[in-house]
Protein backbone atom coordinates (compact mmCIF):
# COMPACT_ATOMS: atom_id res chain seq x y z
CA UNK A 1 0.00 0.00 0.00
CA UNK A 2 1.77 3.75 -0.87
CA UNK A 3 0.08 6.61 0.96
CA UNK A 4 0.49 9.58 -1.15
CA UNK A 5 1.31 12.84 0.91
CA UNK A 6 -1.43 15.62 -0.01
CA UNK A 7 1.78 18.29 0.79
CA UNK A 8 2.86 16.77 -2.22
CA UNK A 9 1.77 19.77 -4.59
CA UNK A 10 2.78 22.02 -1.87
CA UNK A 11 6.76 20.88 -2.40
CA UNK A 12 6.34 20.78 -5.76
CA UNK A 13 5.45 24.59 -5.88
CA UNK A 14 8.19 25.74 -3.35
CA UNK A 15 10.83 23.89 -5.81
CA UNK A 16 9.59 26.07 -8.71
CA UNK A 17 9.69 29.56 -6.46
CA UNK A 18 13.27 28.56 -4.29
CA UNK A 19 16.34 27.36 -5.13
CA UNK A 20 16.02 24.73 -1.93
CA UNK A 21 13.61 23.17 0.10
CA UNK A 22 14.25 21.87 3.34
CA UNK A 23 11.62 19.48 4.39
CA UNK A 24 11.90 18.88 8.44
CA UNK A 25 10.32 15.68 10.51
CA UNK A 26 11.16 13.20 12.83
CA UNK A 27 12.92 10.35 11.92
CA UNK A 28 10.63 7.48 9.86
CA UNK A 29 7.82 9.74 9.33
CA UNK A 30 8.58 9.05 5.20
CA UNK A 31 10.47 12.17 4.47
CA UNK A 32 12.84 10.03 1.90
CA UNK A 33 10.08 8.52 0.11
CA UNK A 34 7.97 11.98 0.04
CA UNK A 35 11.10 13.64 -1.87
CA UNK A 36 11.40 10.57 -4.02
CA UNK A 37 7.85 10.64 -4.97
CA UNK A 38 8.00 14.51 -5.38
CA UNK A 39 11.54 14.32 -7.84
CA UNK A 40 9.68 11.37 -9.79
CA UNK A 41 6.39 13.78 -10.24
CA UNK A 42 8.44 16.35 -11.71
CA UNK A 43 10.17 13.83 -14.66
CA UNK A 44 13.68 15.35 -13.70
CA UNK A 45 17.00 13.78 -12.77
CA UNK A 46 17.68 13.40 -9.69
CA UNK A 47 20.67 12.35 -7.00
CA UNK A 48 19.90 11.03 -3.75
CA UNK A 49 22.46 10.94 -0.98
CA UNK A 50 22.16 10.18 2.48
CA UNK A 51 24.97 11.59 5.15
CA UNK A 52 24.31 8.64 6.97
CA UNK A 53 25.98 6.43 4.58
CA UNK A 54 29.54 6.29 4.91
CA UNK A 55 29.67 6.03 1.25
CA UNK A 56 28.03 9.08 0.17
CA UNK A 57 29.17 11.17 3.38
CA UNK A 58 32.45 10.29 2.04
CA UNK A 59 31.77 11.57 -1.78
CA UNK A 60 30.31 15.34 -0.30
CA UNK A 61 33.06 15.78 2.31
CA UNK A 62 36.25 16.50 1.00
CA UNK A 63 35.36 19.21 -1.92
CA UNK A 64 31.07 19.66 -1.54
CA UNK A 65 31.37 23.03 -3.59
CA UNK A 66 32.95 21.46 -6.48
CA UNK A 67 30.86 17.99 -6.11
CA UNK A 68 27.33 19.26 -5.93
CA UNK A 69 28.24 22.54 -9.22
CA UNK A 70 29.01 19.08 -11.02
CA UNK A 71 25.32 18.30 -10.18
CA UNK A 72 23.85 21.29 -11.68
CA UNK A 73 21.50 19.48 -14.06
CA UNK A 74 20.29 17.39 -11.47
CA UNK A 75 17.72 17.71 -8.49
CA UNK A 76 20.32 16.59 -5.68
CA UNK A 77 18.04 15.27 -2.75
CA UNK A 78 20.36 15.22 0.50
CA UNK A 79 19.59 13.12 3.30
CA UNK A 80 19.86 13.77 7.31
CA UNK A 81 22.03 17.10 6.32
CA UNK A 82 22.45 17.53 10.44
CA UNK A 83 24.66 14.80 9.57
CA UNK A 84 27.14 17.04 8.11
CA UNK A 85 26.77 20.65 9.32
CA UNK A 86 28.97 22.27 7.26
CA UNK A 87 26.99 21.82 4.25
CA UNK A 88 24.60 24.68 4.99
CA UNK A 89 27.92 26.96 4.68
CA UNK A 90 28.99 25.20 1.52
CA UNK A 91 25.48 25.23 -0.09
CA UNK A 92 24.99 29.12 0.59
CA UNK A 93 27.90 30.03 -1.70
CA UNK A 94 27.12 27.22 -4.45
CA UNK A 95 22.88 28.51 -4.57
CA UNK A 96 24.77 31.93 -4.77
CA UNK A 97 27.02 31.07 -7.49
CA UNK A 98 24.03 29.93 -9.65
CA UNK A 99 20.81 30.45 -8.62
CA UNK A 100 18.10 28.03 -9.94
CA UNK A 101 15.43 27.26 -8.76
CA UNK A 102 14.14 23.36 -7.55
CA UNK A 103 17.40 22.76 -7.32
CA UNK A 104 17.58 21.06 -3.78
CA UNK A 105 15.70 19.28 -1.60
CA UNK A 106 17.60 18.76 2.20
CA UNK A 107 16.05 16.36 4.45
CA UNK A 108 16.50 16.74 8.29
CA UNK A 109 15.45 15.40 11.37
CA UNK A 110 16.62 17.66 13.55
CA UNK A 111 15.78 21.65 14.16
CA UNK A 112 18.83 23.35 12.07
CA UNK A 113 19.66 25.92 15.03
CA UNK A 114 19.88 23.13 17.51
CA UNK A 115 22.47 21.46 15.18
CA UNK A 116 25.98 21.85 16.78
CA UNK A 117 27.81 23.64 14.10
CA UNK A 118 25.26 25.18 11.69
CA UNK A 119 26.77 28.65 11.75
CA UNK A 120 25.23 29.86 8.33
CA UNK A 121 22.17 30.76 7.80
CA UNK A 122 20.01 29.71 4.54
CA UNK A 123 17.92 32.50 4.95
CA UNK A 124 16.54 33.66 1.26
CA UNK A 125 17.98 30.84 -0.11
CA UNK A 126 15.39 28.21 1.36
CA UNK A 127 12.00 27.33 2.03
CA UNK A 128 10.65 25.55 4.33
CA UNK A 129 8.53 22.50 4.69
CA UNK A 130 7.55 20.44 7.73
CA UNK A 131 6.36 16.87 6.96
CA UNK A 132 4.52 15.87 10.01
CA UNK A 133 2.99 11.99 10.55
CA UNK A 134 0.39 10.69 8.27
CA UNK A 135 -2.57 13.27 8.94
CA UNK A 136 -6.33 11.92 9.48
CA UNK A 137 -7.31 13.03 5.87
CA UNK A 138 -4.56 11.31 4.12
CA UNK A 139 -5.21 7.94 5.73
CA UNK A 140 -9.38 7.98 5.53
CA UNK A 141 -9.43 5.92 2.67
CA UNK A 142 -7.97 2.96 3.94
CA UNK A 143 -7.86 2.98 8.04
CA UNK A 144 -10.68 4.16 10.59
CA UNK A 145 -9.83 7.53 12.73
CA UNK A 146 -9.64 4.96 15.93
CA UNK A 147 -6.75 3.07 14.37
CA UNK A 148 -4.91 6.18 13.25
CA UNK A 149 -5.48 7.93 16.54
CA UNK A 150 -4.29 4.47 18.35
CA UNK A 151 -1.61 4.07 16.17
CA UNK A 152 -0.79 7.67 15.23
CA UNK A 153 0.92 8.59 11.86
CA UNK A 154 4.12 6.93 11.37
CA UNK A 155 4.03 4.81 8.47
CA UNK A 156 5.72 2.01 9.72
CA UNK A 157 3.34 1.61 13.01
CA UNK A 158 0.01 2.73 10.95
CA UNK A 159 0.63 -0.21 8.35
CA UNK A 160 1.62 -3.00 10.65
CA UNK A 161 0.04 -6.31 10.87
CA UNK A 162 -0.69 -6.69 14.28
CA UNK A 163 -0.72 -4.64 17.14
CA UNK A 164 2.25 -7.18 19.01
CA UNK A 165 4.01 -4.95 15.62
CA UNK A 166 3.03 -1.64 16.22
CA UNK A 167 4.15 -1.91 19.93
CA UNK A 168 7.32 -3.90 18.99
CA UNK A 169 8.36 -1.29 16.43
CA UNK A 170 7.55 1.31 18.10
CA UNK A 171 9.01 0.50 21.46
CA UNK A 172 12.13 0.10 19.40
CA UNK A 173 11.79 3.23 17.89
CA UNK A 174 11.39 5.47 21.10
CA UNK A 175 14.43 3.25 22.75
CA UNK A 176 16.73 4.40 20.10
CA UNK A 177 15.82 8.02 19.68
CA UNK A 178 16.52 7.42 23.83
CA UNK A 179 19.93 5.94 23.57
CA UNK A 180 21.62 7.48 20.13
CA UNK A 181 19.27 9.19 18.07
CA UNK A 182 18.82 12.57 20.06
CA UNK A 183 22.90 13.05 20.85
CA UNK A 184 23.36 11.77 17.00
CA UNK A 185 21.06 14.46 16.19
CA UNK A 186 22.66 17.41 17.76
CA UNK A 187 26.06 16.22 17.66
CA UNK A 188 26.13 16.19 21.88
CA UNK A 189 25.92 13.99 24.64
CA UNK A 190 22.72 13.59 26.27
CA UNK A 191 22.46 10.88 28.80
CA UNK A 192 20.39 8.48 28.02
CA UNK A 193 18.95 8.00 32.00
CA UNK A 194 17.58 11.05 31.61
CA UNK A 195 16.08 10.99 28.34
CA UNK A 196 14.27 7.86 29.34
CA UNK A 197 12.63 9.36 32.50
CA UNK A 198 11.84 12.44 30.79
CA UNK A 199 10.02 11.28 28.02
CA UNK A 200 7.83 8.87 29.60
CA UNK A 201 7.29 11.72 32.58
CA UNK A 202 5.93 13.80 29.65
CA UNK A 203 3.94 10.97 28.62
CA UNK A 204 2.37 10.78 31.64
CA UNK A 205 1.75 14.55 31.65
CA UNK A 206 0.79 14.81 28.34
CA UNK A 207 -1.67 18.08 27.76
CA UNK A 208 -0.72 19.30 31.28
CA UNK A 209 0.85 22.28 32.53
CA UNK A 210 4.02 20.82 33.61
CA UNK A 211 6.40 22.28 36.55
CA UNK A 212 10.01 22.22 35.39
CA UNK A 213 11.08 22.31 38.75
CA UNK A 214 8.68 19.16 39.72
CA UNK A 215 10.59 17.43 36.66
CA UNK A 216 13.91 17.95 37.88
CA UNK A 217 13.84 16.92 41.34
CA UNK A 218 11.79 13.30 40.44
CA UNK A 219 14.75 12.92 37.37
CA UNK A 220 17.25 14.27 39.79
CA UNK A 221 19.06 17.15 37.79
CA UNK A 222 18.19 20.60 37.85
CA UNK A 223 15.84 22.52 36.04
CA UNK A 224 18.20 24.14 33.69
CA UNK A 225 18.66 20.93 32.06
CA UNK A 226 15.28 19.73 31.91
CA UNK A 227 14.35 23.07 30.09
CA UNK A 228 17.45 21.45 27.49
CA UNK A 229 16.58 18.60 27.04
CA UNK A 230 12.76 19.46 26.88
CA UNK A 231 14.50 21.88 23.69
CA UNK A 232 16.27 18.56 21.72
CA UNK A 233 12.92 16.70 22.33
CA UNK A 234 10.76 19.45 21.02
CA UNK A 235 13.91 20.18 18.34
CA UNK A 236 13.18 16.53 17.38
CA UNK A 237 9.64 16.56 16.54
CA UNK A 238 9.08 14.42 19.77
CA UNK A 239 6.64 16.89 21.89
CA UNK A 240 5.28 20.24 21.08
CA UNK A 241 4.32 22.84 23.55
CA UNK A 242 1.10 25.08 23.48
CA UNK A 243 1.57 28.79 24.31
CA UNK A 244 -1.32 30.29 26.34
CA UNK A 245 -3.07 32.85 24.97
CA UNK A 246 -2.30 36.21 27.29
CA UNK A 247 -3.22 39.48 25.54
CA UNK A 248 -6.53 39.61 27.51
CA UNK A 249 -5.42 42.70 30.82
CA UNK A 250 -8.02 42.18 32.73
CA UNK A 251 -8.30 39.05 33.48
CA UNK A 252 -5.62 37.13 35.66
CA UNK A 253 -4.01 34.41 33.25
CA UNK A 254 -1.88 30.94 33.08
CA UNK A 255 1.15 31.64 31.56
CA UNK A 256 2.63 28.52 31.30
CA UNK A 257 3.00 26.52 28.31
CA UNK A 258 0.91 23.20 28.09
CA UNK A 259 3.02 19.97 27.15
CA UNK A 260 2.15 17.43 24.63
CA UNK A 261 3.76 13.59 23.26
CA UNK A 262 3.39 15.06 19.03
CA UNK A 263 2.47 11.42 18.19
CA UNK A 264 -0.29 9.72 19.97
CA UNK A 265 1.47 6.56 18.78
CA UNK A 266 4.38 7.22 20.48
CA UNK A 267 2.18 8.88 23.36
CA UNK A 268 0.09 5.24 23.93
CA UNK A 269 3.67 2.83 23.72
CA UNK A 270 5.01 5.52 26.10
CA UNK A 271 1.62 4.56 28.55
CA UNK A 272 1.98 1.17 27.55
CA UNK A 273 -1.12 1.11 25.99
CA UNK A 274 -1.61 -1.84 23.49
CA UNK A 275 -4.77 -1.93 22.06
CA UNK A 276 -7.62 0.63 21.08
CA UNK A 277 -9.57 -0.83 23.98
CA UNK A 278 -7.21 -0.55 26.50
CA UNK A 279 -7.29 3.16 25.62
CA UNK A 280 -10.64 3.26 25.85
CA UNK A 281 -10.32 2.16 29.25
CA UNK A 282 -7.63 4.19 30.35
CA UNK A 283 -7.89 7.31 32.35
CA UNK A 284 -5.62 9.60 30.30
CA UNK A 285 -7.93 8.95 27.38
CA UNK A 286 -9.73 12.01 27.29
CA UNK A 287 -5.83 14.09 27.60
CA UNK A 288 -4.52 11.67 24.56
CA UNK A 289 -8.01 12.86 22.62
CA UNK A 290 -7.22 16.09 23.30
CA UNK A 291 -3.87 15.51 21.84
CA UNK A 292 -4.87 13.93 18.96
CA UNK A 293 -7.85 16.40 17.85
CA UNK A 294 -5.21 19.87 18.29
CA UNK A 295 -2.96 17.61 16.24
CA UNK A 296 -4.78 16.76 13.24
CA UNK A 297 -6.25 20.92 13.31
CA UNK A 298 -2.45 22.15 13.58
CA UNK A 299 -1.58 19.68 10.54
CA UNK A 300 -4.51 20.95 8.28
CA UNK A 301 -4.29 24.61 9.06
CA UNK A 302 -2.09 26.95 7.07
CA UNK A 303 1.00 28.45 9.00
CA UNK A 304 -0.69 32.07 8.45
CA UNK A 305 -2.52 30.73 12.00
CA UNK A 306 -1.05 30.29 15.29
CA UNK A 307 -2.72 27.81 17.58
CA UNK A 308 -3.16 28.44 21.54
CA UNK A 309 -4.83 27.29 24.82
CA UNK A 310 -6.79 30.22 27.17
CA UNK A 311 -6.99 29.51 30.83
CA UNK A 312 -7.42 32.05 33.56
CA UNK A 313 -6.84 31.32 37.59
CA UNK A 314 -10.63 31.72 38.28
CA UNK A 315 -10.72 28.70 36.06
CA UNK A 316 -12.52 30.01 32.72
CA UNK A 317 -10.84 27.53 30.02
CA UNK A 318 -10.80 26.69 26.19
CA UNK A 319 -9.10 23.78 24.92
CA UNK A 320 -7.66 25.54 21.56
CA UNK A 321 -7.82 29.00 20.43
CA UNK A 322 -7.08 29.83 16.36
CA UNK A 323 -5.50 32.91 16.28
CA UNK A 324 -5.03 35.12 12.97
CA UNK A 325 -2.67 37.86 13.35
CA UNK A 326 -3.89 39.35 17.01
CA UNK A 327 -7.13 37.86 16.34
CA UNK A 328 -8.53 34.94 17.89
CA UNK A 329 -11.22 33.53 15.63
CA UNK A 330 -12.26 30.21 17.09
CA UNK A 331 -12.60 28.68 20.33
CA UNK A 332 -12.72 25.10 20.45
CA UNK A 333 -13.48 22.56 23.22
CA UNK A 334 -12.47 18.87 22.50
CA UNK A 335 -14.11 16.15 24.13
CA UNK A 336 -14.12 12.29 24.33
CA UNK A 337 -18.25 12.13 24.61
CA UNK A 338 -20.75 11.89 21.59
CA UNK A 339 -23.11 13.79 24.17
CA UNK A 340 -20.64 16.36 25.22
CA UNK A 341 -21.32 18.67 28.40
CA UNK A 342 -19.33 21.77 27.56
CA UNK A 343 -17.99 23.85 31.15
CA UNK A 344 -19.59 26.95 31.90
CA UNK A 345 -16.12 27.98 31.17
CA UNK A 346 -15.97 27.67 28.27
CA UNK A 347 -18.62 30.15 27.17
CA UNK A 348 -16.72 32.63 29.71
CA UNK A 349 -14.03 32.06 27.80
CA UNK A 350 -15.77 32.85 24.32
CA UNK A 351 -17.50 36.00 25.58
CA UNK A 352 -13.84 36.64 26.90
CA UNK A 353 -11.89 36.11 23.70
CA UNK A 354 -15.24 37.74 21.42
CA UNK A 355 -14.62 34.57 19.07
CA UNK A 356 -17.16 34.32 16.28
CA UNK A 357 -16.76 30.46 15.22
CA UNK A 358 -16.95 28.12 17.87
CA UNK A 359 -16.53 24.04 18.06
CA UNK A 360 -17.07 21.29 20.44
CA UNK A 361 -14.93 18.46 18.84
CA UNK A 362 -16.01 14.91 19.77
CA UNK A 363 -14.91 11.35 17.94
CA UNK A 364 -18.63 10.87 16.65
CA UNK A 365 -21.34 13.34 17.41
CA UNK A 366 -23.97 14.03 14.47
CA UNK A 367 -23.72 18.16 14.10
CA UNK A 368 -25.97 20.61 15.46
CA UNK A 369 -25.75 23.68 17.49
CA UNK A 370 -25.46 24.00 21.22
CA UNK A 371 -25.20 27.48 22.56
CA UNK A 372 -24.14 29.35 19.93
CA UNK A 373 -21.35 26.58 19.09
CA UNK A 374 -21.23 23.96 16.65
CA UNK A 375 -21.00 20.12 17.97
CA UNK A 376 -19.25 17.85 15.27
CA UNK A 377 -16.75 15.18 14.86
CA UNK A 378 -13.41 15.93 13.82
CA UNK A 379 -13.84 14.01 10.69
CA UNK A 380 -16.43 16.81 9.77
CA UNK A 381 -14.71 19.57 11.39
CA UNK A 382 -11.55 18.64 9.25
CA UNK A 383 -13.84 18.36 5.86
CA UNK A 384 -16.22 20.98 6.73
CA UNK A 385 -15.80 23.28 8.69
CA UNK A 386 -12.04 24.22 9.08
CA UNK A 387 -12.38 25.83 5.79
CA UNK A 388 -14.58 28.43 6.74
CA UNK A 389 -12.42 29.44 10.01
CA UNK A 390 -9.30 29.92 7.14
CA UNK A 391 -11.66 31.75 5.05
CA UNK A 392 -12.11 34.47 8.12
CA UNK A 393 -11.21 38.08 7.28
CA UNK A 394 -9.42 39.71 10.16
Amino acid sequence: MELIRSDISLLQKKLKISPAVVILGPRQVGKTTFALQAAQSLQKNYLYLDMESGQDFARLSEDPETFLQLQKEKLVIIDEIQAMPLLYSRLRSVIDRDRINGRFILLGSATPHLVRGVSESLAGRVSYLDLPPLKLSEISSFFDWKHHWFRGGFPRALLASSNDEFIDWMDSYIRTYIQVDLSTLFGINLNPSINRKLWYMLGHNHSNIVNVQDLSRSIGVTAPVINRYMDYLQGAFLIFKLQPWHTNAGKRLVKSPKVYIKDPGILHALMNIQSFDQLTLHPHIGASWEGYVIEQIMYHLPSSYQLYYYRTHSGTEIDLVIVKGSHPISSIEIKFSNIPTPTKGYFIGIEDLKTEKNFIITPLSETYIFKGATVCSLSDFISLYLGTIENTNQ
